[in-house]
């Protein structure tokens, strides 16, 4: 049995409110450049791959990307 509590980790205090630059940090991380882009790009390239070794570093690598 689990409850879930909507609470962050780290309470934050936001004094003045920066659009812009949130605008480009989220860009960073779900954009085309972004983080998670790029994670979900190395998770799809390692069906292709025949080698276990190399499948097994494309696993790694997207799945600590993503974090």
């Amino acid at each position: 049995m689990w409850e879930y509590q909507k609470k962050l980790q780290f309470p934050i205090n936001i004094k003045n409110p920066n659009p812009k630059l949130a605008s480009y940090i989220i860009s960073q991380y779900g954009g085309p450049d972004g983080e998670m882009n790029a994670s979900m790009r190395y998770l799809a390239q390692r069906f292709a791959m025949e080698d276990k070794v190399c499948k097994g570093i494309l696993t790694d690598i997207g799945t600590e990307g993503s974090h």
